[in-house]
């Protein structure tokens, strides 16, 4: 994206003056809200996002976009039926195709990113750039070269990133008391971790089909190779299920990437390892085996790629099972006895968004920093690229690179489109 198209942008968005900088009793000054959009309209941003950010006060949803007209059109009209009657109705919701139009708004502070994962880290490094603090959705990006621009790009121009690992905000379970008897060291030293999750994506091979009408193929597809459509990636109008684009190559990590960037989080905050990340990785000995690649961190703990669901922690003093409804150890009262006032107590989240949103006002990091999004989803990018290449690996974590290994150096991120060369920070 060049300098004019910003410009053009700016100038295009419409210009918007609260009717009130007090606000009536009962709700949030207009000028003490935090303005948003929403890049993404599918099934995450109507059932998750969307009907939380509508019912905080101190946010107003300035613009939906999505490269499907159905789904913006309906996510414009929820947004706007959601403000009948309040003073936020005074400004308009627009609904846009493209995710430049949202950045270049200088009235929007901040952007929700719900994209397919091959649609993150642009959007991400151009909305740093534009001066808008940042939600998106994990896996953070698709290839580490994406996550060390990302972290730049945050880091240059000062913004707040939260990555959707919502499980350390203890939704779906209680893994923050999880990660704190660890972190106590009620399981002694920790030999290893497996994480359950599915396996690695494919190239596709879906068939063409006929296009669906409103729908910005072209611009779905985005830093992706060209190809037809097919509903399986982009579903036809509003739809209620997550759609298979999460099995393949050119658009996701797959099965493993999508809880993977959940279960892994969980394994490095548990082991305190959110600053860095393995050192090693080594493939299965099985070549046809999807499952079982490790990932060695430099003090000797294994994560090992397969196991019951969620993760499961190895010590010298028992094991304990960690996942979505799921909190148990060996011996039992390892997990059952609550923590003392001398153990580690983790970060009580006030809710994800809500994290997020206290953190856009204070400047401080939020729960799930972009170098803990993406340094999470590291390790998945590292056990994809042990199964579709089967060779060993050596990780440098400070310098983002495999040690002395050419080769490996050009897996670090993947072809594109050259109208969608990731951009400079």
């Amino acid at each position: 994206m060049n300098r004019r198209q910003f410009i053009q942008g700016a100038a295009a968005a419409p210009l918007f003056l609260p009717s009130s900088v007090l606000g009536r009793a009962g709700y949030t000054a207009p000028s003490e809200r935090i303005t948003v959009g929403i890049i993404g309209c599918g099934k995450m941003a109507n059932e998750f996002h969307l009907p939380t950010l509508l019912n905080f006060e101190d946010v107003q949803i300035l613009a939906v976009c999505d490269v499907d007209t159905t789904r913006r059109e309906r996510a414009k009209k929820r947004v706007e039926t959601q403000y009948e009657g309040e003073e936020r109705a005074t400004r308009t919701c627009s609904a846009y195709n493209d995710f430049r139009d949202v950045i270049a708004r200088k009235d929007i502070d901040a952007v929700v990113i719900v994209t397919p994962e091959h649609w993150h880290a642009i959007p991400i490094i151009e909305a740093c750039k534009a001066g808008k603090d940042v939600y998106c959705e994990k896996p953070l990006t698709l290839t580490l070269a994406e996550s060390k621009r990302c972290i730049e790009a945050v880091r240059k121009y000062k913004r707040v990133l939260q990555t959707g690992s919502q499980q350390r905000s203890n939704v779906f379970g209680r893994f923050r008391e999880g990660c704190e008897f660890v972190r106590s060291g009620r399981l002694g030293t920790i030999k290893s971790v497996t994480v359950g999750v599915a396996a690695p994506s494919i190239w596709c091979d879906l068939k063409e089909e006929m296009p669906e009408p409103g729908l910005d193929w072209d611009l779905w597809l985005g830093p992706a190779p060209l190809r037809p459509y097919n509903a399986a990636l982009s579903p036809r109008g509003v739809h209620n299920h997550f759609p298979a684009w999460r099995s393949y190559r050119e658009y996701s990590g797959g099965g493993h990437a999508d809880m993977g960037a959940h279960h892994y989080d969980i394994a490095q905050w548990a082991l305190g390892k959110d600053g860095t990340d393995p050192v090693e990785i080594i493939p299965p000995t099985d070549p046809m085996a999807m499952e079982g690649a490790k990932l060695i961190y430099a003090d000797g703990i294994e994560v090992i790629h397969g196991g019951p669901s969620g993760c499961f922690f190895t010590g010298t003093n028992g094991t304990l099972h960690l996942d979505r409804g799921v909190l148990k150890s060996d011996p039992p009262e390892l997990a059952k006895t609550p923590l003392g006032d001398k153990e580690t107590h983790l970060f009580v989240s006030p809710g994800h968004h809500r994290n997020w949103i206290n953190c856009i006002k204070s400047r401080e990091k939020p729960l799930c920093d972009v170098e803990i999004g993406c340094r999470s989803v590291a390790l998945v990018q590292f056990a994809n690229l042990a199964y579709w290449h089967r060779r060993r690996l050596k990780w440098d974590p400070k310098k983002w690179e495999f040690v002395g290994d050419k080769e490996a150096n050009q897996w670090l991120d993947r072809e594109r489109r050259p109208q969608w060369a990731l951009p400079k920070v």
